[in-house]
């Protein structure tokens, strides 16, 4: 009895195991087969033991065999492990078949997985590739509504533009992408603006702009193939020219008015000095009228001045301030 039960164990709880295993993984790997897409038990195991989502991985490889691309399992589950989104790729690789676009499992994968965390996706860059979107230049999410350029003449002009692009899917790993393509082209209307003569050319043909940009060739390194350049509107700004040349007079001015009031300030300083030097002469000559008495004394003790002539000239010298009061009456000169 005890023998029976070993061997009752022994072979029993193995095959429940395989049992419980073949039903959990039965369904799906019906599905496969019925859709033409077999997978092997090995391979349905193998993902669980990986923690991949086998059904997701099945239902992939069953969306491209139907649409007759051949994509392994294995290459699906990878793609899944490396982070990328499996069905979306599956799904671009289809959208492409479609379209006739030329676009093997790798390139689609390495499309997943750079625009992951962009808020792209390759599905997109397909769609793209095959239906050409419309970018508003410039981005009015950037807080701007035109793009503004200066001719020679002066006069602002507004100019909004419109770029058709196509996704390069060749390019699209590693190349540029659309904020590149607005400042590119936004740069390219701001340069043929400003070569302009004058701002009537601009209003008179505002598809040479457009041309212009467009011969430029400034979708090479991008990924994107620019189709065409539009010029949605064209509105004229302020007069630059204008408002530079007065500002310029008014710094003129202004340099000039400092200029003055250094040459006033340096005439002020001339004036008082020289105000200075009037006063240290008085001072002077109030000095040499106090040594007159002191020069007459000398002279009276010396004999060299007698009594008459200090008289006479005295008298002199009251006969010169009548003649001076006579000749300026009232004190005025």
């Amino acid at each position: 009895m005890n023998s029976s039960l070993f061997l009752f164990v022994l072979i029993g709880v193995p095959a429940l195991i395989v049992v419980f295993i073949a039903l959990s993984f039965f369904s799906t790997w019906l599905k496969a087969l019925l859709n033409g897409a077999p997978v092997g038990w090995l391979n349905l195991i193998g993902m669980r033991l990986g923690g991949v989502p086998y059904n997701l991985v099945v239902e992939a490889r069953i969306t491209a065999v139907k649409a007759g691309i051949e994509v392994s399992t294995d290459k699906i589950a990878a793609h899944y492990l490396a982070g990328g989104n499996v069905v979306p790729t599956v799904q671009a690789l289809v959208a492409a078949q479609k379209a006739g676009i030329v676009l093997d499992w790798d390139r689609a994968c390495a499309i997943d997985l750079a625009t992951k965390g962009s808020g792209k996706s390759v599905v997109e860059a397909v769609r793209t590739s095959v239906d050409p979107k419309v970018i508003d230049c410039p981005n009015p999410a950037q807080g701007r509504t035109t793009i503004d350029g200066v001719a020679k003449d002066g006069i602002q002009v507004k100019v909004k533009a419109r770029v058709t692009v196509r996704t390069h899917l060749d390019r699209f790993v590693g190349g540029a992408k659309e904020d590149t393509i607005i400042a590119r082209v936004g740069e390219g209307i701001v340069s043929t603006i400003g070569s302009a003569e004058s701002y009537k050319q601009v209003l008179e043909s505002p598809d040479s702009i457009s041309k212009t940009v467009l011969a430029r060739g400034l979708d090479v390194g991008s990924a994107f193939e620019i189709l065409s350049i539009d010029i949605a509107d064209v509105d004229v700004g302020e007069n630059v020219g204008a408002k530079l040349q007065e500002a310029q007079a008014e710094a003129n001015k202004s340099i000039a008015q400092a200029q003055a009031e250094i040459r006033r300030a340096a005439a002020v300083a001339v004036e008082q000095e020289m105000k200075a030097r009037v006063q240290e002469m008085q001072a002077k000559v109030v000095e040499a009228q106090a040594q007159v008495p002191l020069a007459m004394a000398e002279a009276f003790r010396t004999g060299k001045l007698g009594v008459m002539d200090y008289y006479r000239m005295e008298n002199i010298q009251s006969d010169t301030a009548m003649r001076g009061s006579i000749a300026h009456p009232e004190g005025k000169k």
